[in-house]
């Protein structure tokens, strides 16, 4: 009797839970982008977030593998994955992404991902540099058009930012004249803001309301001290 050869498993690595960026604005911007979308989102059971998380696009092969830094997929359950695998999603690829250029990612972030998210039917894909030494103008939005991505033009606005708009988010893409880059809602007219910056900004109201609460009970105080009443004044 012939034994069949046993075959070996492939495997393929997920990421170590190490942060992947080579400096703190890359860092700072991957988890803004990561963390105010899936805010934005966090109501659709049916679209999911995510970024530095290895994404794999053909099966059987591990190196056929690509880890945007920030990505959005509709149609797919909105649960936490150690790996993305097309495969095992329905064949689903990313609909956006998002990469944070810095001087190790350039080549591949200008060349060699373009033409591999393109085959992938990512519709938009945006590069963003927070250093501005990488890319100019610092913020780009590219849309795919039949096989081929093409330029999205942006808008300058009369604060002097830069606004693309992504008809895939429905949001706008804005380079701030400090060259921050931050989701815009066209909707509601604000920012997006990821949970960690709200959470900063409900304590700084906080504050801000307990200070005027001391310093109107500071006047009252004062006033009683002088024998008024401020009730009856």
């Amino acid at each position: 009797m012939t034994l069949a050869p046993l075959k070996t498993p492939i495997v393929y690595p997920e990421p170590d839970g190490e942060p992947m960026a080579e400096s703190d604005p890359a860092r700072d911007y991957l988890i803004y982008g990561v963390e105010s979308l899936k805010f934005y989102f966090h109501n659709q059971e049916d679209i999911y977030v995510s970024g530095n998380l290895y994404l794999y696009y053909e099966r059987g092969v591990p190196d056929a593998v690509v880890s945007p830094d920030v990505f959005v997929i509709f149609g797919v359950e909105n649960r936490p994955r150690r790996s993305y695998k097309v495969w095992e999603e329905g064949g689903i690829t990313p609909d956006w992404v998002l990469e944070v250029t810095s001087a190790s990612t350039r080549r591949k972030d200008e060349r060699d991902k373009p033409d591999t998210y393109s085959e992938m039917g990512v519709l938009e894909y945006f590069q963003y540099d927070p250093t501005g030494d990488y890319l100019n103008p610092p913020l780009k939005g590219k849309r795919l058009v039949g096989n081929t991505y093409q330029t999205i033009t942006p808008n300058r606005l009369e604060d002097g930012s830069l606004s693309i708009y992504s008809k895939v988010l429905e949001l706008e893409l804005r380079l701030l004249p400090n060259g921050q880059m931050r989701f815009f809602n066209p909707q509601t007219g604000e920012y997006l803001r990821s949970p960690d910056e709200s959470e900063r900004e409900r304590i700084e109201e906080r504050r801000e309301k307990e200070q005027v609460q001391r310093t109107l009970q500071e006047l009252r105080d004062r006033l009683l001290a002088k024998g008024l009443d401020p009730d009856n004044l």
